[in-house]
């Protein structure tokens, strides 16, 4: 899952290297922290959210396959 959202991230962003995505694991579910340039949080997360709720939405379809439920956090 991390890398997943790490290539969209870095596929979407003016400065690939900034984008840091980190896990953090717990009994049931995962939280994935994503951390961008500063010039680069509008596009990861878009007009009115949509492009951050799509992350979401690719990241719970991938994770159902691990029957874990995982949560994106986007980090200023």
């Amino acid at each position: 899952m991390r890398n997943l959202i790490e290539y969209i991230a870095r596929s979407l962003v003016d400065h690939p290297d900034d984008v840091q995505v980190n896990e953090v694991e717990g009994e049931q579910t995962t939280v994935l922290e994503l951390k961008v340039a500063q010039d680069d949080l509008g596009k990861v997360i878009g007009k009115q959210g949509r492009t951050a709720r799509a992350l979401r939405t690719i990241l719970s379809a991938a994770s159902t396959r691990s029957k874990k439920r995982t949560v994106l956090e986007i980090l200023e």
